[in-house]
């Protein structure tokens, strides 16, 4: 089969603005609820879109760890993205539950979470995440594999003498979105469209796109 043969059509749900929720925050929570009951993969999976000061962009698949006046992730401040978030704050970020038909587009600007909800997450996690987050040095060349292996097991025997505790590169961004669009498949390629602008002096507007 070709490529460009390959389609679907999509047809199982609407998208009516008249009875969506006028804080899109609340929202994308009731969409991400929806995603969890019907046990879609990755449900919390997003595509974070990062720019450095070149205006050179980058994507790649990042988890969503919380939901609250923004969107909230976790990484090393050293990688490729924490290196290009502090270059140019603004980002996007792209969800897409194939098996409800949905995705929703989000951007706006972000800045580090306070250190002691970064510490708070780091420590909720499984012991050899966090020995991991000691062990890469994340988007940096390496030699080998070798390389990755020797420096767990000096993480590993390190932190058999010492309690485990967050790295200062490592932790928490809040991306404060401005725009948010929410899409449903329709047939014919004819898709619903809803965006959710911000307005400093009149909060949230709603308006349909044409497909």
């Amino acid at each position: 089969m070709e490529l460009a043969d390959i389609r679907k059509d999509y047809s199982s749900k609407s998208l009516d603005i008249k009875g969506m929720n006028p804080n899109p925050l609340e929202q994308f929570k009731l969409w991400l609820s929806n995603a969890l009951s019907a046990a879609v993969n990755e449900p919390t999976a997003m595509h974070l879109s990062t720019v450095n000061k070149a205006m050179k962009p980058s994507g790649r698949i990042v988890l969503l760890k919380g939901v609250d006046e923004g969107f909230v992730f976790f990484t090393n401040y050293s990688s490729q993205k924490g290196l290009q978030l502090s270059e140019n704050p603004f980002a996007a970020l792209t969800f897409f539950w194939p098996e409800l038909e949905r995705q929703v587009r989000v951007s706006g600007k972000v800045s580090k979470i306070p250190a002691e909800e970064s510490d708070a997450y780091f420590l909720s996690r499984p012991k050899e995440s966090q020995i991991g987050a000691w062990a890469s040095p994340q988007s940096q060349v390496i030699p080998d594999r070798d390389f990755l292996e020797k420096n767990l097991t000096n993480a590993v025997e390190r932190f058999q003498g010492e309690p485990l505790k967050r790295p200062e590169t490592w932790g928490g961004f809040r991306l404060m979105a401005d725009e948010i669009e929410f899409w449903q498949g329709r047939p014919a390629r004819l898709h619903d469209r809803v965006r959710y602008v911000l307005s400093v002096n009149k909060g949230w507007k709603m308006e349909r796109l044409a497909p």
